[in-house]
């Protein structure tokens, strides 16, 4: 079968677009492959994106299975806090938006631009021994964020084959969002989100869970894609970002994101011209963050996630896709809060 001319998506590998949300979950942003969802091309001109993806983190975890409250406070991560704080819930929403411009058929350049959307309710943190009224609804904060999130701005080249299905890419993420936090002596710094209710009124949100991360990082990545029978074609990429300057660097309050790891690989079943359903697997492991503003022993782990999804074509230049991300494996370090599914729909067309 001859290589097919693909449209490409714009977010270039959306799981490095998204901010993290860390301490709740700092390792459940979205892993879906928006190139691989709508098709690698080497056809110029410019394209726009946009996307929408829903994650719920609703499940306390450590490790690689459930957690309680009662363990959070009795077996905390940092054994010399004397109890632990006990997480609630985050309901995230990302819209992205992607503009991308190809002059020929070796390059690519891309921005893309993320707005959040967070709702994150808390018990706070408790002293043990933990005891039932610790997770009573008077002990209940939350906070919501709601603002642009970090621009990243990435390049890609693909020339190295002449059938241009081999790329590598290459960028850097800006510190475009709300940043903050609340030192240990009570002072904010930067322009966090607060607290709306409950007994952390008027308190700083965590660092991690705010719309942008205060850094600047390099990314890095690779894809290769390729028909492997009649109707099948198959993809591989990969993608790696860390930070290498920050804002929040001041003496107790500093920040600094881990890096981020990923790999996604999977299958488009091509024998339909205007609809392919398809399949991909997105792992992913990220780095502890760094700094006194960071919850360190909460925010590293692995996750695994299995991605059934489609694309359909609206119309010439025209595609929409949809995706459903189900946790097939997770592995967290400290106590984090995990979606049991997450969903993307977007939209992609030729200007």
């Amino acid at each position: 079968m001859a290589t097919k001319t693909w449209i490409p998506a714009l977010g270039l590998l959306a799981l490095g677009s998204l901010p993290v949300a860390a301490h709740a979950c700092a390792t459940c942003g979205c892993t879906l492959s928006t190139d691989a969802a709508t098709g690698y091309s080497a056809e110029s001109g410019w394209r726009l994106n946009l996307d929408d993806t829903f994650i719920d983190q609703n499940q306390l975890r450590h490790g690689t299975g459930s957690a309680s409250p009662q363990q959070v406070v009795d077996q905390p991560s940092d054994p010399s806090a004397g109890g632990g704080e006990i997480e609630k819930g985050t309901i995230n929403r990302y819209v992205n938006l992607s503009l991308a411009y190809r002059p020929d058929a070796n390059w690519g350049f891309s921005m893309m631009l993320p707005y959040v959307l967070r709702g994150h309710t808390t018990y706070g943190d408790q002293d043990q021994p933990y005891v039932p009224t610790q997770t009573a609804s008077d002990q209940v904060s939350g906070a919501r964020v709601s603002g642009l999130g970090d621009m990243k701005l990435l390049a890609s080249y693909q020339g190295f084959l002449p059938t241009h299905n081999l790329g590598v890419q290459f960028g850097v993420k800006l510190p475009t969002g709300r940043y903050g936090g609340q030192t240990d002596d009570g002072r904010v710094v930067g322009h966090p989100t607060l607290f709306r209710s409950g007994p952390a009124l008027g308190q700083s949100l965590d660092t991690s869970l705010q719309a942008g991360t205060g850094s600047t990082d390099l990314i890095v990545g690779a894809y290769y894609y390729q028909p492997v029978s009649q109707n099948f074609d198959a993809f591989v990429n990969g993608q790696f970002q860390a930070a290498v300057a920050q804002r929040l660097d001041a003496p107790g309050a500093d920040f600094r994101p881990g890096s981020l790891s990923t790999m996604s690989f999977g299958l488009r079943y091509e024998a339909h011209a205007n609809w392919v359903p398809q399949l991909q697997v997105n792992l992913q492991h990220k780095g502890a963050d760094q700094g006194a503003l960071a919850d360190r022993p909460n925010s590293e782990g692995t996750v695994a996630y299995l991605s059934p999804g489609i694309s359909a074509s609206l119309g010439r230049g025209i595609q929409a896709y949809a995706f459903m991300q189900v946790p097939i494996y997770s592995r967290l370090a400290g106590y984090q809060l995990f979606p049991g599914w997450t969903g993307t729909v977007g939209i992609s067309m030729a200007l």
